[in-house]
């Protein structure tokens, strides 16, 4: 009786080189199979959306980036163009008295009065200058320093205190908020 329960429950034979899919269940009725060509095309194009929004975004950074680089160039471009408007606005003062100062000089013959005149351009000058930052390097008898100053020659020192130290100063050196933005031309004992 065993053997006839066995025999009527009914058996698929698979071919031995043929392993069994076990995915795929033909009995249940609404199952999406892993073979089913409905569910590839599904997930295909879900890729494809995916990769189309992928390529989406790339393409609006890129955009974005350029436009970045574009309005950064142009502002630099901007900035490099009225770089000196302050200073040149603040040296039109110094100019207009250099004006008045050379009217006076061809009105009148009076050379102490062009003297002071003069030495007031000259004091009005570096009070501007110095209130942008800008400081004279000192550097009569002080020791030679190559960072600092550009020889221009060396002569024999007046006495032995001098020797290596700067004897003279051809060019004034200058600092721009304690940064070196010209080196002071010098003479140097030896």
């Amino acid at each position: 009786m065993k053997e006839e329960k066995v025999k009527d429950t009914p058996v698929t034979e698979q071919p031995e080189n043929q392993v069994p899919n076990i995915n795929a269940d033909e009995n249940i009725s609404g199952s999406a199979h892993l073979n089913d060509p409905v569910a590839e095309e599904s997930e295909f194009e879900k890729l494809r959306e995916e990769l189309q929004d992928a390529k989406d975004r790339l393409l609006r950074q890129a955009a974005e980036f350029d436009n970045y680089r574009k309005r950064t160039a142009k502002e630099r471009l901007e900035l490099i163009q009225t770089a000196g408007r302050d200073i040149i606005t603040d040296l039109l003062d110094v100019l207009d008295d250099c004006n008045r100062a050379e009217t006076q000089m061809n009105n009148t013959d009076n050379v102490a009065q062009i003297k002071e005149g003069t030495q007031l351009i000259f004091a009005k000058l570096r009070n501007l200058l110095a209130a942008k930052g800008l400081k004279p390097m000192e550097c009569i008898n002080k020791d030679f320093d190559p960072d600092m100053h550009e020889a221009i020659t060396e002569i024999p020192a007046p006495n032995e205190k001098l020797k290596g130290k700067i004897v003279d100063e051809i060019a004034k050196g200058y600092y721009l908020n304690d940064k070196i933005i010209r080196h002071a031309k010098v003479v140097v004992g030896k």
